[in-house]
């Protein structure tokens, strides 16, 4: 099963995070599938590759519940949910 999840990057006191889709028996740490996204809370940056999300979301794929805020306040649910309706 693939999961979208965060993968801590950047320096001590300062992290980053990948938004990154991953099998769900790998560690935090490990290979992951594809980078679909970019995560930065202290300067509130978001940076995600939308069309790779709806690929993952569409085959199946689980987020976690951090991820899935990220992408709800991105307002990518809406545009997946407007493409499973065509």
């Amino acid at each position: 099963m693939v999961r979208l999840r965060l993968k801590r990057c950047g320096k001590k006191q300062r992290a980053v995070y990948r938004i990154v889709a991953t099998d769900v028996r790998s560690r935090r740490t490990g290979r992951d599938l594809r980078r679909v996204g970019f995560y930065d809370p202290s300067n509130n940056q978001t940076f995600l590759n939308v069309p790779a999300i709806l690929y993952f979301l569409e085959k199946g794929a689980q987020s976690t519940e951090t991820v899935f805020d990220i992408l709800k306040r991105a307002g990518v649910f809406k545009e997946f949910q407007s493409k499973i309706n065509k």
